[in-house]
């Protein structure tokens, strides 16, 4: 059976909470695992089909927690996960597109296979409070993330990647 892993950090909740939509509706389908960004490392990479990188947006790039989890695998899985499929998730406060830009140049470094856009939600968090504050990611919001977690879960138990 086809393995998805779903990579995530957060600090407020947000980004867990997408998380955990795509790892919920994914489930479904194939054998998946979701680890949070420390607990993450090559080994978990290598035994994957496919992944979800999913990240929160700080200052207009992709958490440190997160860009530690990259930084980490990135040398010792290159050349051994060429061509597998992933996508991505952004939780962000405004844009969200640079902290996109940043996984997906890491992506395309191990030669992956982007399947799906980018999902990006944005919080409007904005004040110091807002963007300090526990998240609550809308219903429409976690739907997407279920949505992407599903796609990517059926290509895969289906070989279309």
């Amino acid at each position: 059976m086809p393995r998805l892993l779903i990579v995530y950090h957060s600090k407020t909740g947000g980004t867990r909470q997408m998380a955990e939509a795509a790892a919920e509706a994914a489930r479904g389908e194939i054998d998946t695992v979701l680890k949070t960004a420390p607990e993450a490392g090559p080994d978990d990479l290598l035994s994957a089909d496919g992944y979800i990188f999913a990240a929160p947006e700080n200052l207009a790039a992709i958490s440190g927690v997160m860009k530690d989890f990259y930084d980490r695998c990135y040398y010792p899985v290159l050349g051994k996960i060429e061509g597998r499929p992933y996508a991505q998730m952004v939780c962000a406060g405004s844009d969200g597109e640079n902290a996109a830009r940043q996984t997906a140049r890491i992506a395309t470094g191990w030669r992956l296979k982007e399947v799906q856009p980018a999902l990006i939600v944005c919080t409007h968090a904005q004040t110091p409070e807002e963007i300090l504050a526990e998240k609550t990611i809308p219903e429409t919001g976690r739907g997407r993330c279920r949505e992407l977690g599903k796609a990517l879960a059926a290509g895969l138990a289906m070989g279309v990647y």
